[in-house]
C-alpha cells in the first residue's frame, strides 16, 4: 500500500462523507482510508457505512472506534493502524482540491526513489486551499530555520514516511501545536529531506481548535516552548528582530482577512516562485519575512 490517508473524527456529521468522497475519488487508488472514530454518538459512521459501504472502492475504507484523549492522541492510534508507505492527516471536512493529487505525489516518490532519497527520511509537501477566504496558500519552496520558526506547511499538505510518524508519535503535552512539534522534528532531528511539491495538496476548511480566539494564548505558549527546544538563542532573536522590522502581526491580519487575504498570498506566491520585482528582497534573504 502506497498512502494510508488518515481521518479522525468524534461526531463528524455530513463532513466525514465530504472527505471519503474526496478520497474515493482519486484516480490513484493505492490507498487505504483510516478512519478513526472516538466513540461517535451522532451515528455518522453508521450512516456513511449503510449508505456507501457496498460503493466501488469502499473496501478500502478501515473504520476504528477507540476512545481518546483528543486530536492528537486519535492521529497516534490511527497511525498505528496505518499500513501505507506514505501517511497523510486530512481533517474530517478537509478534502483533495482535484482528482489527481494522488497521482501526482506518486510521481514526485518515484523521483526521488530513482534519485536514492531514504523513503523512510521523506516528507513531501504542497500548497494549500483555504475554503474560508477562497485563497491558495503557498507553501515555502524551501523549509529553512525561519520557515521553521515563522511558516511551515498546513499539515493537511504533508505526506510523511510511516517511519516517521511510528519514530516520533505527536507529543501528547501539546494540545494545539502538536504537528508543529513533530514537523521540527523531523526537519532538526531525524534530518528527513523535505520536497515541495508545485501543486495543492488539501482544501482546508479552516476553523479548527486551534483557531478559536480562546486558544490563541496557549498556542503562542506552546510556539514559544517548541521553538526553544529545537532552535537556539540566536537563532530566536535572529527571526524576532526580522518580525518586529516587517511589522508581522499587520500582515498576519491581511492573510486573514476576506478582504486583502487574496492579494496577499497572490504576492507572497510570487515572491516563492520569483517571478515579479517583489523576489528582489527575496533574493536578500528577507523575503521570508516580509510576507
Amino acid at each position: 500500500m502506497k498512502f494510508s490517508i488518515i481521518t479522525v473524527c468524534l461526531n463528524p456529521g455530513e463532513k466525514l462523507g465530504i472527505t471519503l468522497e474526496s478520497v474515493l475519488g482519486q484516480t490513484c487508488e493505492d490507498a487505504e482510508i483510516i478512519v478513526k472514530d472516538g466513540c461517535s454518538r451522532d451515528g455518522s459512521v453508521e450512516k456513511w457505512q449503510r449508505e456507501h459501504g457496498g460503493d466501488p472502492g469502499a473496501d478500502r475504507v478501515r473504520i476504528f472506534v477507540e476512545k481518546d484523549s483528543g486530536i492528537y492522541d486519535a492521529m497516534n492510534q490511527a497511525a498505528a493502524h496505518a499500513q501505507g508507505e506514505f501517511l497523510l492527516f486530512l481533517n474530517c471536512g478537509d478534502a483533495f482540491p482535484d482528482e489527481g493529487v494522488l497521482e501526482r505525489t506518486l510521481q514526485v516518490i518515484e523521483e526521488e526513489r530513482r534519485a536514492g532519497a531514504d523513503m523512510d527520511r521523506l516528507v513531501l509537501y504542497g500548497d494549500t486551499c483555504s475554503e474560508k477566504n477562497h485563497v491558495t496558500i503557498a507553501s515555502p519552496p524551501e523549509i529553512t530555520g525561519f520557515t521553521c520558526y515563522r511558516n511551515i506547511p498546513c499539515h493537511q499538505s504533508c505526506f510523511y514516511s510511516a517511519g516517521l510518524c511510528r519514530e516520533k508519535p505527536y507529543d501528547l503535552q501539546y494540545k494545539i501545536r502538536a504537528d508543529y512539534d513533530h514537523f521540527l522534528w523531523c526537519h532538526y532531528k531525524a534530518g528527513a529531506k523535505m520536497r515541495h511539491m508545485d501543486f495543492p495538496v488539501a482544501s482546508y476548511e479552516g476553523g479548527g481548535y486551534s483557531e478559536s480566539r480562546e486558544n490563541r494564548k496557549r498556542d503562542k505558549n506552546e510556539h514559544r516552548q517548541i521553538t526553544a527546544f529545537y532552535m537556539s538563542r540566536a537563532e530566536l532573536f535572529k527571526y524576532r528582530a526580522i518580525l518586529a522590522c516587517t511589522l508581522a502581526p499587520l500582515r498576519r491580519k491581511m492573510a486573514e482577512s476576506r478582504a486583502f487575504s487574496g492579494v496577499y498570498h497572490w504576492l507572497k506566491e510570487r515572491v516563492y516562485r520569483r517571478k515579479s520585482w517583489i523576489s528582489v528582497i527575496y533574493l536578500l534573504h528577507i523575503g521570508e519575512a516580509v510576507l
